[in-house]
């Protein structure tokens, strides 16, 4: 395809062209090591060209970032939101699009979860709105859970908060645990999570909460009377 050729191509769709290559790039080598000289190589334009869509280094990482996000928070969103679900399985379904989510885009779950978060203050700020669009969902699905128990538990806006920073704090750190089990398929990831997640979570709707035990009373170790 000439040069001429590729200027033909619509701008949406040119845009995608250079962040799918950057986002293998910034996967692979990190922000700082990462070139546009190669991005533009690996996608078949001009260095200048790259500038013109996305006017820089930094404005393609946030592209990059942007997108990722946007697909995880669809897909977690599409999958929860499918069919008539109870409670318990459309956190299934959520947690089963965000596990096959990493598996199936794995560079695009490294530039979101490794390496955004260390760099300027505009990415660090989009890598913080992308947890919050993230963070947004998952609060939303546990409250209507919440919302649906008809059970004794009274629980509220704060709880369902709780609960949602706890499963994806938990579901940020098992993907490097995926990693490292290449075996473990999405579907096993989540009926993992969901043994640990929803058991207690099922339990504490139904009004059952964890309380320390008594102390035990010190034993007398005195002497005895002689």
């Amino acid at each position: 395809m000439t040069e001429k050729r590729r200027r033909r191509l619509p701008r949406q769709v040119r845009e995608q062209q250079i962040i799918d290559v950057a986002v293998q790039v910034f996967s692979k080598r990190g922000y700082h090591a990462a070139s546009v000289d190669e991005i533009a190589e690996l996608a078949g334009i001009s260095k200048p060209m790259v500038y013109l869509y996305l006017e820089s280094k930094e404005g393609l990482f946030i592209a990059c970032l942007r997108r990722e996000a946007e697909r995880l928070v669809a897909a977690f969103h599409g999958a929860a939101a499918e069919g008539e679900l109870t409670p318990e399985l459309r956190l299934r379904a959520g947690l089963r699009a965000f596990f096959s989510f990493v598996s199936e885009h794995r560079d695009g779950w490294v530039v979101l979860h490794r390496h955004a978060a260390e760099l300027s203050a505009a990415i660090a700020a989009e890598s913080a709105q992308a947890r919050r669009a993230v963070m947004a969902e998952v609060t939303a699905l546990v409250r209507t859970g919440i919302e649906e128990n008809a059970g004794p538990a009274r629980l509220g806006d704060e709880d369902a908060e709780f609960v949602a920073h706890a499963i994806v704090g938990a579901a940020d750190a098992l993907t490097d645990w995926m990693a490292d089990h290449p075996a473990e398929s999405p579907e096993g990831m989540t009926r993992r999570l969901m043994n640990m997640v929803w058991v207690g979570m099922r339990n504490v709707l139904g009004g059952e909460t964890w309380t320390p035990p008594p102390p035990t009373p010190p034993q007398d170790t005195s002497p005895g009377e002689g």
